[in-house]
């Protein structure tokens, strides 16, 4: 019961997410969801940001708790155990750094502030993306595919998300910014529900 209750947490860090990303924005009246990033909310100076945080930091702690149920699905499968690792260090370094290298607002020079938020968001893509490839490669033809499909989607939007960085810097319009960017960040976050529903549904095979 435990493990199901661990799993199940990889359900509820993307409902919270999206609780904190629809809370957080609705708290700032000016703020765009079409037009707008996720990551403007927490900027430094953002009306959003204390609210943002806040709700953050328990998504997270879902996050980790539930990479800890899928160490204990494991069950002797060494990359999913794998998986399991990275997911826990994806948790707890959003907790932990994630709150202190957020970017400056809109419409301002971003400077060491902008380059640490990439770099962290850089760092916690590639765990993430190992954490994907561990775990695929663990659950079946099925995971795996929907897996490969859904990297795809998080790099075709992540990288028309990013072309207009320099226009969210000069404070220049950037019309459906915050829908790209948020097809970016619920396609992966929806991965995390879909990893849980597969190992509550059924127990992976052993081995390596």
């Amino acid at each position: 019961m435990l493990k199901r209750i661990m799993l199940l947490c990889g359900v509820f860090s993307p409902l919270l997410y999206a609780a904190a990303d629809a809370l957080a924005g609705l708290y700032w009246g000016a703020y765009s969801f079409r037009d707008q990033t996720i990551s403007e909310l927490g900027a430094i100076g953002a009306p959003s940001r204390p609210l943002f945080t806040a709700l953050l930091i328990p998504t997270y702690l879902l996050l980790v708790v539930f990479g800890v149920g899928v160490w204990r699905s494991a069950d002797g499968n060494r990359r999913l155990r794998i998986a399991a690792g990275l997911l826990i260090a994806f948790g707890v370094i959003a907790v932990t750094i994630g709150p202190f290298v957020s970017m400056q607002m809109r419409a301002t020079e971003q400077g060491l502030a902008g380059a640490l938020h990439l770099i962290e968001g850089g760092m916690e893509m590639l765990i993430l993306f190992a954490a994907m490839g561990y775990a695929a490669a663990s659950l079946g033809r099925g995971f795996r595919r929907y897996t490969i499909i859904t990297i795809v989607l998080v790099l075709l939007f992540g990288a028309w998300s990013g072309m207009d960085a320099p226009d969210v810097e000069a404070g220049l319009a950037t019309p459906w910014l915050g829908v790209k960017e948020r097809i970016f960040w619920y396609t992966y976050q929806l991965w995390f529900a879909v990893l849980a529903l597969r190992l509550l549904r059924q127990r992976p095979a052993g081995g390596s």
